[in-house]
């Protein structure tokens, strides 16, 4: 009943940036927090960033500074800007529709390499 797609993954040389777009669509009746979580080979899953309906936030201490996270409540869409980039922030990106749902996307590959 709900979808969450991610776009804006690709291969970014480090010291670069990139803009990650996720669009949540269906019967989201109440604006949700909505947050990106990234995964690693061999790696778990963790929360890069996070947003209330409120725009309240909260960041990863590994990318505080170089990561924003924001939203935009009228299309329930949420961005992450990434700047800075570091080869250890190639990962699966996944778009997290959260509180008061639980609903995930499919992931956005990002690769930071020369």
């Amino acid at each position: 009943q709900v979808q969450v797609v991610e776009s804006g993954g690709g291969l970014v040389q480090p010291g670069g940036s990139l803009r990650l777009s996720c669009a949540a669509s269906g019967s989201i009746f109440i604006r949700p927090t909505m947050g990106w979580y990234r995964q690693a080979p061999g790696k778990q899953r963790e929360l890069v960033a996070q947003i209330t309906s409120g725009r309240l936030t909260n960041y990863a201490d590994s990318v505080k500074g170089r990561f924003t996270i924001s939203r935009d409540n009228a299309k329930n869409t949420v961005y992450l800007q990434m700047s800075s980039l570091k080869p250890e922030d190639t990962a699966v990106y996944y778009c997290r529709l959260g509180t008061p749902y639980d609903y995930w996307g499919q992931g956005t590959q990002v690769t930071v390499s020369s």
